[in-house]
């Protein structure tokens, strides 16, 4: 690949850097501005382009339409679709389903995996959402929930690399599977569980490395009954959450962000993400998108998001955060977790995912691992 440049106001982990970026499929270097240049820049002589890492999507089930549950090349299309709102690594994720349905789309997903989209994200495996949880707090999930058995886990491993797992902890022998299932290199999650607060705790105990977003499909934060939600918020390293402003409520994002020191942002996408008002699949499930919302046609309940990682970086900027901290919740955070070094960091020897925003945090150009992404279509 052909080395290209931009320059702008570059997002380091060192912090800003007025500057240049050299990069090729990874980033070659990076040189501040002279003073000429930077003073010229900082007088408005030319328009200022902000240069972050591309965001890393850990919880992706649809967009454009498309839900990754189809199977087949249905994972691709979700991730040019992200790829054009700046996430440039994304987990395709599953939903409760039969194991013949689950089966089928791994085996898509695995294809896309090993003949990654042109145009889009990079696939780098599956967040496997059920169907090992709780038919208490299901939320948007069809009840077809089975026990975890490690054999059922391994099967589905060996179709297409599962990095993400949920599961409930209380349902019984779930808990002692937490450790063999991550021996296996995969990331256990608690979520969608009706568990307590010592669920969670023995959970964490056991090797679980996260939860699942966090204040939804969960027990919720009592102080006479601390559920699961408790227990992340006073134990957790690592979380996911909904920044789309409607699954939690602002004040409930600002006081996990002061009490989980690497709580990151997910979409939830499903396929009306992208797409106008109306009814789209969520699995074997249909939903509605109305207002931003999405919602079970059948009862109204939220299920998943139309939210995309570029409006999820807005609204966390709305809330308060300044925009390092904003993108590092949706980028270095992410792939921190799932042990990736290369990603969501803008250094040398790092992939070149690059997302380009002006002035309102409006994306103007994304590179995945080099490549220019079209933004439209």
């Amino acid at each position: 690949m052909k080395p290209q440049a931009l320059h702008g106001r570059i997002l380091t982990p060192a912090g800003w850097l007025q500057g240049r970026i050299d990069f090729a499929e990874r980033v070659l270097g990076l040189s501040e501005a002279d003073a000429a240049a930077a003073d010229a820049a900082a007088a408005g002589a030319e328009p200022q382009c902000l240069i972050l890492p591309g965001f890393v999507d850990l919880h992706v089930h649809g967009g454009a339409g498309i839900d990754v549950m189809m199977g087949g090349d249905s994972a691709a299309a979700v991730a040019r679709l992200h790829a054009r709102h700046g996430t440039t690594a994304l987990l395709a994720t599953t939903m409760t389903a039969s194991e013949d349905d689950i089966v089928r789309a791994l085996q898509g997903i695995a294809r896309n995996i090993a003949a990654q989209p042109a145009d889009g994200a990079r696939i780098l495996g599956v967040h496997l959402e059920g169907p090992y949880l709780s038919l208490l707090r299901l939320g948007a999930q069809p009840p077809l929930v089975v026990p975890a058995t490690l054999e059922q886990v391994r099967r589905l491993h060996a179709l297409a690399p599962i990095k993400v797992l949920t599961m409930a902890p209380e349902i019984p022998g779930q808990l002692e599977l937490i450790g063999p299932i991550s021996a296996l290199g995969i990331r256990v999650q608690v979520g969608h569980s009706a568990g307590s607060y010592d669920d969670g705790v023995a959970a964490l105990a056991a090797g679980a490395a996260g939860f699942t977003h966090l204040f939804n499909g969960m027990t919720a934060l009592d102080h006479y009954e601390p559920g699961i939600a408790a227990a992340a918020l006073a134990h957790a390293e690592y979380a996911e959450i909904i920044p789309d402003l409607q699954h939690v409520h602002p004040g409930a994002l600002r006081s996990a962000l002061r009490a989980i020191p690497k709580l990151y942002g997910i979409t939830d996408a499903t396929a009306a993400t992208g797409m106008p008002d109306g009814e789209y699949a969520l699995g074997p499930q249909r939903v509605y998108k109305c207002m931003g919302c999405v919602r079970l046609a059948s009862g109204g309940s939220l299920a998943g998001s139309a939210l995309t990682m570029d409006q999820a970086l807005r609204n966390l900027v709305s809330i308060g955060l300044d925009l390092a901290d904003a993108s590092q919740r949706l980028s270095r955070f992410p792939a921190d977790y799932l042990g990736l070094t290369d990603r969501g960091r803008l250094q040398p020897g790092a992939w070149a995912d690059l997302v380009v925003l002006d002035a309102q945090l409006q994306v103007r150009q994304v590179f995945v691992e080099g490549r220019a992404i079209p933004l439209a279509g």
